[in-house]
């Protein structure tokens, strides 16, 4: 699983590995969009997101052949949608509203083959592997794929320390918007009860020895502050702000 190792030995060295959130519009040449313009990973988000399985399937695939790295959020956290989700092919999971360490356990026994776990693959993540013996699968997938779970509610927060010492945790994930509204400080993301919390998160992965994953529109200032892998949003919102910055520009220019 050569995409996971390269994002993980990039944050490893020191390096901010910078990637998006995919969820109104996928498709197929974003990958390469993506590449060209220096991003890392791309998460397809099939929590909030309408991409059918084919297209998801498919947008994986491209990125194994090219080795860049693809990671999903799966629909829910238990165990058939997780089975079905690695199934597909990605390279990680980003997991929303992880509240205990416990979760991790399902996740597990859904992404390790027996006897670690209870896996039964299938589809097209089969072609990660060389062979389909249980060493296959643990030294090419199990050991290197990606589990990023986001705190998102106040019991998760109370579990930060539990959930990022967890075996499975690769890095510890914020849902900074969800966890805003939890907090009662809904969309401020400067209110001091929030970035109180993001502290908090932040150190509960420093002390586990893991990275940490954050998104924001402020990449550099994210990055500035710790955060190891840094999501710049959703593609769409991006190019919408970018195209009403390049309007006002115009219409600015006209006015004198």
């Amino acid at each position: 699983m050569q995409p996971a190792q390269m994002l993980q030995g990039k944050v490893a060295r020191g390096e901010a590995a910078v990637g998006l959130l995919v969820t109104d519009h996928l498709w197929i040449d974003l990958i390469e969009i993506a590449a060209k313009a220096g991003l890392d990973y791309l998460i397809i988000d099939m929590e909030h997101g309408a991409a059918s399985t084919d297209l998801v399937a498919d947008v994986c695939r491209v990125g194994r052949q090219i080795g860049f790295p693809i990671l999903l959020r799966p629909r829910s956290n238990d165990y058939a949608a997780l089975r079905h989700a690695i199934d597909l092919g990605p390279c990680g999971f980003l997991l929303a509203c992880v509240e205990s360490a416990a979760e991790l356990d399902v996740v597990r026994d859904a992404i390790y083959v027996p006897p670690r776990g209870r896996r039964r693959p299938g589809g097209p993540g089969n072609r990660w592997v060389p062979g389909f013996g249980a060493d296959d699968w643990r030294r090419t997938v199990e050991d290197h794929f990606l589990v990023w779970p986001q705190i998102e509610t106040r019991r998760g927060l109370s579990q930060r320390e539990a959930i990022a010492r967890h075996e499975l945790t690769t890095a510890l994930a914020v849902g900074p918007y969800d966890l805003s509204a939890e907090l009662g400080c809904c969309g401020d993301f400067q209110a001091p009860e929030l970035q109180a919390a993001l502290r908090q998160i932040l150190e509960a992965a420093r002390m586990a020895g893991k990275p940490g994953w954050m998104i924001g529109s402020d990449a550099a200032g994210l990055a500035r502050d710790g955060w190891n892998f840094v999501c710049l949003g959703e593609p769409s919102w991006i190019l919408q702000a970018a195209l009403r910055e390049r309007v006002a520009q115009t219409q600015a220019a006209v006015r004198g």
